[in-house]
């Protein structure tokens, strides 16, 4: 194939001399041939040199007699260094099957190859000794005598990679480690390794192992033993020394108590935070920062605010690495501060956190534009990360301004952030814009435009921040906090909806489709936002076409679920018919085998969030018939689907589908040809005989599904009703004011027969309304009844998740209404819709008998009161 593909190449490459007239034989393009011939014999190079001459592979030969601890000795003895690091590296298998022969013999050989070992080879030993002490393979004492030298010789290894590797291998073993053994082994040689006249690398993990030992002894030991060599390494020549133990001095506070850090540490800290050296005085801001709890609040007003001070003053005019990191501090650097703050201290740290908010959005006057270009690109980078640690301190900066100011001190700093020119800044205000409407609680319709914002942000990536916490942020949103009284659900965020289609789309075109699948799984939180018909006309068709026409598979799935959610809580029948129809039509019966695939995705996802009998109502059959399909994946589908289709029957109610499955199933046994959908079905069959169906009456060992399934009924039945009574007051209205109107028409045409109209009037006005009375009275033990179901088996967080569409009817009626549709929704959080069943869900409300036909009361309109007071009755 190699010689196949040059000649290929060859070809192609030579085809130009063919045609002279098009050739250009000038020195440029003669190179140019030429070296795209060279590219070529490049490419068999690696082929040649990959391949073993018979004395490289009779040396890398091992006996296949040998055991597993005599092939490792062999090996790290003869072999080549690929071969000892694969030995090393195999140690934590070697220790769990036979650990004395691998300390006896393997161990000692390795001491010996370390010596000598490559880089490779040591970072893997290093990786090795701390796997066997995770692993425990032996006891403290035995790993102690046996890898606690080998660790501590190669401590000081010339790479620093190596240094640092067994560095994390040592301190990982002083946790473990007894403390008479860390003294004796670990803490004498340390007086020695932190002097002066020791190596600069010598001295950095003295320091480091310092701060281990720090949690490992008592306070006394510590001040005895520890604390002068901190002093010592502290006022070390090297800055690189002083930074590294000015890091460690954290621990070592915590290790020494409150007494000792404010005696001994917090001077050391201050003397460090003065040093000539800008690293050494960084960490030394940021370890004053980290200990701010252990201060009291003389030391903080004394000794931390003055240093903090000058830090904030200095910073400008110091390196900007110092204004990073006093970016990332500060919003904890204020909220410990704040009790001592006067009120111009407060407002002075709050203008240097808005001043830098917007740091390099403006450019500085008095500069040369030479020079501003030689710095732009370096200090670019440093305050488009001064402007990312503010947005990600901006909810600690909330909470130091207190919510209530938020829109009069933060506000504008807060709008800049979400429009910053950098992706990484809006990317931190996406992913902190939960915690921000949490803290702004009844004020968050204060930054509905910000939201709107950065769901048509160009990045995708802020886009995909914000989706994590979509649902919650909706939520906070249109609910407006705990103190809000809108009634519009819109009324704060008018252009949600197009912002959420607009980031559908975008995120739709892109070729990350995972944000897209995340976006749609999030957006099934919005029959919980907006009304049912802004959904069916602005989103579930959306979701159809994508399930069509996308052709991401998780894509396609998150579609069907999010779909299915909407069509579980629509509250018209006629669109909820139109929709089970186009996927019946479209999905089941479509001409792509791809998308009857989907149709039975979309079946599952049905089965889960709607009851059994409305699966068997509408989906049973059309699924029965894919058993006929032509495609063998399919029907093999679907075989894996048949034991969650027989779970929605109940006998003896779907008595006939059994018989209608029981029939497609011996059909598929006798005329399936494809061998592996016989396999399946074959098994399938077993499965299925060992399956109990539930009955119509109440069973203990189906007792929970059984509950959770009549609560689905009932809420589905609770829509129907809830559309019938909108209908039926719609009717009895327009009744009523065309009754009116000709009546007055009559009055004004023909004054003569005054007294017969009134007479009629009076006749029949009264009767009218004592029909509406009574229509009324049958409608409120209608509401009764759906109220009572809401307070047995609904959460009542979300007792509001959708309201009647009529909103700006004064009457009672409309606002029972309203009411009973705040009742009739499931509780759910985020995407996953499940059923809450409460402890009084199990008494004598639940109906006797599963109600079927729960979309047939709405076609049969003559007959319904009667319809309304059997099920009255039954429930």
């Amino acid at each position: 194939s190699g010689g196949a593909s040059l000649a290929k190449g060859c070809s192609c490459y030579m085809r130009p001399i063919i045609f002279f007239s098009k050739m250009d034989f000038s020195q440029s393009n003669l190179f140019g041939y030429i070296e795209d011939l060279q590219e070529l014999t490049i490419i068999e190079r690696p082929v040649r040199r990959s391949l073993k001459t018979p004395e490289e592979i009779e040396r890398l030969t091992v006996d296949e007699e040998l055991s597993d601890i005599e092939r490792a000795v062999y090996l790290l003895s003869s072999g080549q260094d690929i071969q000892g690091t694969s030995v090393v590296a195999n140690l934590p298998v070697l220790m769990r099957q036979n650990p004395a022969e691998t300390l006896r013999r393997v161990l000692p050989k390795i001491r010996e190859v370390l010596h000598v070992a490559g880089v490779e080879m040591q970072l893997t030993a290093a990786v090795s000794f701390l796997t066997v002490l995770q692993e425990e393979s032996v006891s403290i004492h035995t790993y102690s005598h046996s890898f606690l030298h080998i660790i501590l010789q190669n401590l000081e290894h010339r790479d620093a990679g190596v240094s640092s590797a067994w560095l994390e291998t040592l301190l990982a073993v002083i946790e473990a480690l007894p403390k008479e053994t860390i003294r004796h082994e670990i803490l004498n040689p340390l007086v020695s390794k932190a002097q002066l006249s020791q190596t600069l690398q010598s001295r950095l993990v003295s320091c480091k192992i310092m701060g281990k030992l720090a949690n490992k002894f008592e306070a006394h030991i510590i001040k005895r033993e520890i604390l002068p060599l901190v002093k010592s390494l502290c006022q070390d020549v090297e800055y690189e020394v002083r930074t590294c133990m000015c890091r460690q001095l954290e621990h070592i506070a915590q290790g020494i108590g409150t007494e000792l850090t404010k005696t001994v540490v917090l001077p050391e800290l201050v003397e460090l935070a003065r040093d000539e050296g800008s690293s050494v005085r960084l960490a030394a801001f940021e370890t004053l920062v980290n200990l701010l709890d252990m201060f009291d609040a003389d030391d903080r007003s004394q000794t931390v605010l003055p240093l903090v001070k000058s830090f904030c003053e200095k910073s400008f005019k110091a390196d900007e690495s110092i204004l990073v990191s006093l970016s990332f501090h500060l919003g904890k650097l204020c909220n410990g501060l704040y009790g001592i703050f006067t009120p111009e201290q407060h407002l002075r740290f709050l203008e240097f956190y808005k001043k830098l908010s917007t740091l390099g959005l403006q450019q500085e006057n008095g500069h040369n534009d030479n020079q501003l270009q030689l710095q732009t690109l370096e200090q670019e980078k440093k305050y488009v990360s001064v402007r990312k640690n503010c947005a990600y301190n901006f909810p600690a900066m909330i909470v130091f301004v207190d919510p209530k100011n938020f829109h009069l001190e933060l506000y504008s700093i807060f709008f800049c952030l979400c429009h910053d020119p950098e992706v990484p800044v809006r990317y931190t205000m996406a992913i902190s814009f939960y915690e921000v409407a949490k803290l702004l609680n009844s004020g968050v319709y204060t930054i509905h435009k910000e939201l709107v914002t950065l769901l048509q942000d160009e990045s995708l990536e802020v886009l995909d921040a914000l989706v994590g916490h979509l649902p919650e942020i909706l939520e906070l949103m249109t609910n407006g906090g705990e103190n809000s009284g809108s009634e519009s659900k819109l009324l704060s965020i008018p252009d949600l909806i197009p912002a959420l289609t607009t980031a559908e789309q975008r995120a739709a075109t892109s070729l990350k489709w995972r944000t897209h699948e995340k976006l749609l799984q999030k957006y099934a939180c919005l029959p919980h936002i907006i009304s049912s018909d802004q959904i069916y006309y602005r989103f579930l068709h959306r979701m159809l076409t994508i399930i069509l026409t996308n052709n991401v598979l998780p894509v396609q799935k998150a579609a069907a679920r999010t779909l299915c959610v909407y069509l579980r809580y629509n509250r018209k029948q006629e669109q909820r018919h139109e929709v089970i129809q186009k996927l019946i039509e479209q999905l089941g019966q479509g001409k792509s085998y791809w998308n009857r695939l989907r149709f039975l995705d979309t079946c599952e996802f049905i089965m889960e969030l709607f009851s059994k009998s409305f699966f068997c109502k509408y989906f049973f059959l059309p699924v029965l018939e894919l058993t006929h399909d032509p495609v063998a994946n399919v029907r093999m589908k679907l075989c894996y689907l048949l034991p969650k289709v027989k779970s929605t029957l109940k006998i003896p109610t779907d008595k006939h589908l059994l018989q209608q499955l029981e029939l497609c199933i011996r059909k598929l046994l006798c005329q399936e040809k494809d061998k592996d959908v016989l396999t399946i079905v074959k098994r399938t069959v077993l499965e299925l005989d060992r399956m109990e169906i539930s009955v119509d009456a109440f069973q203990k060992r189906f007792y929970e599904n059984d509950l959770l399934d009549q609560e689905k009924e009932r809420q589905e039945q609770l829509l129907l009703e809830m559309e019938q009574l909108e209908k039926g007051k719609q009717q009895n209205d327009g009744r009523s004011t065309s009754i009116n109107d000709k009546i007055f028409e009559k009055k004004r045409r023909d004054s003569k027969t005054s007294s017969v109209l009134a007479k009629s009037i009076t006749l029949s006005v009264p009767g009218s309304s004592s029909a509406t009375s009574a229509g009324k009275e049958d409608k409120k033990s209608k509401l009764v009844r759906s109220q009572s179901f809401s307070t047995q088996a609904l959460h009542p967080k979300y007792s509001n998740i959708d309201k009647c569409p009529n909103k700006s009817s004064a009457t009672g009626y409309t606002s029972s209404v309203s009411g009973m549709g705040k009742s009739c929704m499931l509780s759910f959080s985020d995407d996953s819709f499940r059923t809450h069943s409460s402890g009084n869900s199990g008494n004598a409300a639940f109906p006797s008998s599963s109600s079927r036909n729960l979309f047939n009361s709405a076609d049969q309109k003559n007959g319904g009161n009667k319809e309304s007071q059997s099920r009255k009755m039954s429930m």
